[in-house]
């Protein structure tokens, strides 16, 4: 993102650079521009905003999920998962009366996206003026508490709500294979790993980390040991993970009116990335209980 005459500052009077640090509104700047970001972050700071940046959209989310803004300015191109779409969805969600800003660097698509992009405030076309922006940001902040209220939810937040449906569904699906129903256990004996698993996916989704990243899950650890002393095999342990991933699914298909869709594709890779990941530790514990018990 281009920063257009920078010397264009608004300097503020004495009176106003001593006003109350806590009293000025906070900005989330994305951008994956080192560079633009933080010579961004300067120039708004030098106009009285407190300034957070992010250089990506699971930073940004993490952010959003765990801090309080006022504002958010986002580009809107960016590498990786996700886009500025994804950021200001996230925002709007989290906190609807934030301003959310959004950068774009083509001002023939303005009036199209204008159109389509109903959840930003305001769309800027790149390169902007300081000035400009500061007097976008000010306007905007002006006019907060007007917003429609949204209706969306957070993929996290579904699961959450809806981890004893999941389970049930998980339950229903499993009592009907007759190669894991030949173990006999009670129903809490065959789902006790569920509600730890499910937890460790909420967090998952709520503080975004790379796909493919290793963490490790005591539930999935302990799941496996508890699989070996209950006499199933890795080919039961990985059809219970595969209706695992179906009932969440479902989970999500019977919420689709409330669900967030600028937010589902990479909610959707991480649900998939995450079970992959527990079930890996699943049968490595597994393997490593039978492999102790044999000696």
């Amino acid at each position: 993102m281009q920063i257009e005459n920078p010397i264009e500052v608004h300097l503020l009077r004495p009176d106003e650079q001593n006003s109350d640090k806590t009293a000025r509104p906070r900005i989330l700047l994305v951008d994956d521009d080192e560079v633009v970001r933080e010579m961004l972050k300067e120039l708004l700071e030098m106009n009285q905003f407190l300034v957070t940046t992010a250089a990506n959209v699971p930073g940004a989310i993490h952010l959003i999920d765990t801090e309080h803004f006022d504002v958010l300015i986002s580009d809107l191109h960016m590498p990786g998962a996700g886009d500025g779409f994804t950021v200001i969805s996230a925002m709007r969600h989290t906190n609807p009366a934030a301003v959310t800003l959004l950068f774009t660097s083509f001002p023939d698509l303005k009036e199209a996206m204008d159109a389509i992009l109903l959840q930003a405030d305001e769309i800027l076309v790149k390169p902007m003026p300081i000035p400009e922006m500061v007097s976008v940001i000010r306007e905007r902040l002006d006019k907060r508490g007007t917003k429609r209220p949204t209706n969306t939810e957070r993929v996290a937040s579904i699961l959450e709500r809806d981890a004893d449906i999941t389970i049930a569904n998980w339950l229903s699906a499993v009592g009907s294979d007759q190669e894991l129903t030949r173990i006999q256990l009670s129903d809490d004996q065959r789902t006790c790993h569920l509600p730890q698993l499910i937890r460790e996916l909420v967090q998952r989704l709520r503080v975004p980390r790379s796909l493919g990243t290793n963490q490790a899950s005591e539930g999935a650890v302990l799941h496996g040991k508890v699989r070996r002393l209950q006499g199933y095999s890795i080919p039961m342990i990985i059809e219970e993970s595969r209706i695992s991933q179906v009932s969440i699914f479902n989970t999500l298909q019977n919420n689709l009116r409330f669900v967030d869709f600028s937010l589902l594709l990479i909610d959707v890779m991480t649900i998939a990335d995450e079970v992959d990941s527990q079930l890996k530790q699943t049968i490595v514990s597994f393997a490593e209980s039978t492999s102790s018990i044999a000696a």
